[in-house]
């Protein structure tokens, strides 16, 4: 396991999450695509908003990937909007 994949086990595991429904690659992305679009400090400030509208809505991983595709349909017209 690599040190990112630690700290996903043992971070969850204080949350008294399951780690295998983390979508790791799902929220990196995420974070990337905010922090070259917005700003960096969007990026864990977006994570945090996504993680808290999931937990608003159910905190299964269905309500995270709605959060997150409202929030790249944001970055995406934000995109276009600027550009």
């Amino acid at each position: 396991m690599s040190p990112l994949d630690d700290w996903v086990v043992d971070a969850a595991g204080a949350l008294d999450l399951d780690p295998a429904l983390l979508d790791v690659h799902g929220v990196l992305d995420l974070a990337r695509d905010v922090a070259h679009t917005i700003a960096r400090p969007a990026a864990p400030l977006t994570a945090f908003l996504v993680g808290l509208a999931a937990g608003c809505n159910g905190g299964d991983p269905q309500a995270v990937r709605l959060a997150t595709e409202k929030v790249l349909a944001l970055v995406a017209a934000r995109t276009r909007t600027d550009g």
